[in-house]
Order: structure tokens, then C-alpha cells, then sequence
């Protein structure tokens, strides 16, 4: 799912790149108030976790990849702001290390994956779990790992038609909405039902260990676990 250096025209990723300095700065608020000397390992293992999960990539026809997030934990757990810096985190680390992804792609990767993933997981999350709290982290997880998917594939479709010559020749990414669309989310259509997985045990885990009562929320007060959920 991450997008390459050279993929993204310079009309998509600068805008990108504004709109994503605006959200790290909303997120970033409140920040010392957030971490805490119980939250900050709690974060930095489950970041590394993020991490791990995201080095593991299913090539995706066109020149693309797939993978798990991992985003929806983080959102979970920590709630939207703590989930978005976390994850941005990790892709620019990913993109400077590895190669996955690229600096120019950031703030589209951060924004799809980190931004709007954590979004649709606490969302789902939130509709859910009154009916059965395993099926919505579940199903939280899933939503997560498709939006962003969409996301991805959206910003990649456009790009023919955003930047190219005057004959019609892409200038970037070269296939379209036909292309993109299937090409990425049914793969994550499966990869979204491993991700919802991992994330039903690795909430379960933090049940267990008396993690969930004590985490923020999306909004920077208490998780996603509410008060007294552990």
C-alpha cells in the first residue's frame, strides 16, 4: 500500500503535504499531557509492532505494494492523535531505511494509512461494540485497512488525469481508476481479515494486562476501551 517516490505529481503531494502538516500540528497538541511513563512504552511496543507489519509486503500489480498497518491497534489503544504521529512515524522511517515508500509520498502515505485508517477504526469501533466488542475491534481493523487502501488507489487513479502531456502521455503514475481500484483493494480485502486477526489478540492482550481504562481517546481524553472496559 505505500506509494513510491515518482508516482505522485507535484500537484498531489504538495497539497498533501500542507494538509498533513496542519493534522500533525492537531495532533501533536496536548501531546506531554498525553504521554505518560505507563503510556509510552505501551506506545513504543505497539509502534514497533506497526512497524514490523508493515516490512512485510505482498507486490501489487502496477508497482505498488500491500501489507498490514497495524493502525488500527494504535487507534484502539491510543486513540487518533497519539495513532496518526505514531504511524507517520513509521512510514518515514520505512521510506529512509527501507525504500518503502518515499518522502515524497508521506504525507499522501501518512494521510491515507495513518490518518484516515485510525479515523475509520475508532469510528467502527465506536458503531459496534455495543453488539459484540471481538466482532467490532474486527471489523475495526478491516474498515481501517480497505479505507486506506481506497484512499491509496484513489490518489494513484488521479494522477493521469491530474499531470501529463499535452498528447495525453501520464506524466507519473500511469494506470487509472480501473486499474488502481481492483488492483489494490482485493488484496487488502484478505490482508484487512488477517489484520482484524492480529488486532482481536492484540486487544485481548492489553485486556489482559489492564492496559485498556488508562488509554486516551481519539480526542486526547479516554481510549476506545472507555473506563473500566479492562
Amino acid at each position: 500500500m505505500h506509494i513510491p517516490d515518482g508516482f505522485l505529481s507535484p500537484q498531489t503531494y504538495l497539497p498533501a503535504y500542507a494538509a498533513a502538516g496542519v493534522a500533525w500540528a492537531w495532533a501533536a497538541r496536548g501531546l506531554r499531557r498525553t504521554l505518560d511513563e505507563e503510556t509510552v512504552p505501551r506506545l513504543a511496543a505497539m509502534t514497533a509492532l506497526a512497524y514490523g507489519l508493515g516490512l512485510v509486503m505482498v507486490p501489487i500489480p502496477g508497482g505498488t505494494s500491500g501489507h498490514a498497518l497495524g493502525v488500527a491497534m494504535l487507534a484502539l489503544l491510543f486513540g487518533v492523535r497519539l495513532a496518526f504521529l505514531a504511524y507517520s512515524l513509521v512510514l518515514a522511517l520505512q521510506s529512509l531505511l527501507f525504500g518503502a515508500g518515499g518522502i515524497t509520498a508521506l504525507a499522501v502515505n501518512a494521510l491515507a494509512m495513518g490518518l484516515a485508517g485510525s479515523i475509520a477504526a475508532v469510528l467502527a469501533y465506536r458503531l459496534l461494540r455495543r453488539m459484540n466488542e471481538t466482532a467490532a475491534v474486527a471489523i475495526a481493523a478491516w474498515c481501517s485497512v480497505l479505507l486506506a487502501g481506497l484512499l491509496v488507489a484513489l490518489t494513484l487513479g488521479a494522477q493521469p488525469l491530474i499531470a501529463h502531456k499535452e498528447d495525453g502521455t501520464p506524466l507519473f503514475f500511469p494506470f487509472g481508476f480501473s486499474i488502481t481500484l481492483p488492483a489494490v483493494l482485493i488484496p487488502h480485502v484478505f490482508i484487512g481479515a488477517g489484520e482484524a486477526v492480529l488486532t482481536v489478540l492484540v486487544w485481548r492482550f492489553a485486556r489482559m494486562r489492564k492496559w485498556l481504562p488508562a488509554l486516551p481517546s481519539p480526542a486526547g481524553g479516554r481510549g476506545a476501551g472507555g473506563e473500566g472496559r479492562a
